[in-house]
């Protein structure tokens, strides 16, 4: 399975399939027509002073002793970059840390700007209480992420600073071939690596409705929207950056997810934060008021039509039944 070529399949991507591209985007566009679905940017990322300075080998030279989480070990900065040019694993270790800016001693953080099209990020209210929020990702040639979505149901945006990377992405509501939800939503069974799952299930994939393909190319910026199954392979070795937040467009999804699935919640200092929702609320009563009453009211429409979709007394007595359609966390 090592040995598979990745061309087959991040090539020849069928016109429907294609993530949208567009060269930059207004915050406007973005929150009325674009934030529920993925796309690429080709101009932002270039901007960066990170951009004109990082390359993987400048890191490891600056950073050489520093260490990096890669799974689950610690690595040397350096270390980890001999590895990435020895192996030739079925699935590369790959390196993923979300301290790299405190481990950096904030050198990196001056390095990159959230594309201004993302606009506000409401996990900002719980300031240094936030949940985990943005990663260095660093891996050789087929390295990446099986299918996930991103937790407390945030949208998230990932910046390739060198190499390229594919990505294969499904809606809400609808899990990849291979990949099995449970039904409260707590558990996922994938028991695939991204090449056995690439060998079986990408063919079928690439048929079945709502599939999005894209690759993005270093400089560039992939948008990957709240609730999105999404899996990524580094077709290079490849060094980005990502972060997760809440656009105002899914702060009913969020807030409906902190409620509802508390099990799942991740990424809080649990000994500081016993309940996210509650403190959540709390503090964007605070700060956005209306913006918390519209999701509440959001949130509560939504609830009482999928109560109708279930009901129907049409005077032909009270049926019960479960529709068909995607129970998406898209309004």
């Amino acid at each position: 399975m090592s040995q598979i070529a990745l061309d087959p399949y991040s090539s020849g991507i069928p016109s429907q399939n294609s993530v949208l591209c567009f060269p930059t985007m207004t915050a406007e566009d973005f929150n009325t027509k674009y934030s529920t679905t993925p796309f690429i940017l080709t101009s932002p990322v270039k901007h960066w002073p990170g951009y004109k300075e990082w390359t993987i080998a400048s890191l490891v030279s600056k950073y050489t002793d520093v260490r990096f989480r890669a799974e689950s070990v610690d690595w040397r900065l350096s270390d980890y970059y001999d590895y990435m040019q020895d192996q030739n694993d079925e699935s590369p270790l790959y390196l993923f840390d979300r301290a790299f800016v405190e481990k950096t001693n904030g050198e990196m953080e001056g390095g990159f700007v959230v594309p201004e099209c993302f606009g506000k990020d409401y996990f900002e209210v719980l300031g240094d209480e936030r949940p985990d929020r943005r990663w260095m990702i660093l891996g050789p040639k087929k390295s990446g992420s099986t299918f996930h979505k991103d937790p407390n149901a945030t949208s998230a945006w990932n910046a390739v600073i060198e190499g390229e990377k594919y990505w294969i992405l499904f809606p809400p509501g609808s899990p990849p071939p291979g990949v099995y939800e449970s039904e409260d939503h707590s558990e996922v069974t994938s028991p695939l690596s991204i090449a056995e799952w690439l060998v079986c299930f990408h063919r079928e994939a690439r048929k079945t409705r709502g599939c999005r393909e894209g690759v993005c190319r270093a400089g560039e910026v992939l948008y990957v929207p709240s609730g999105w199954w999404h899996l990524v392979v580094n077709l290079s070795s490849s060094l980005a950056l990502t972060q997760n937040f809440i656009p105002p467009t899914q702060l009913p999804a969020a807030i409906a997810f902190l409620r509802d699935q508390p099990g799942s919640v991740s990424g809080f200092d649990t000994k500081k934060v016993k309940d996210p929702h509650k403190l959540f609320v709390e503090r964007m009563q605070e700060q956005y008021p209306v913006e918390l009453r519209d999701a509440l009211e959001k949130l509560e429409r939504k609830k009482k039509t999928k109560w109708g979709e279930l009901t129907d007394i049409k005077g032909q007595g009270f049926t019960f039944g479960f529709g068909g359609g995607d129970d998406s966390d898209d309004e």
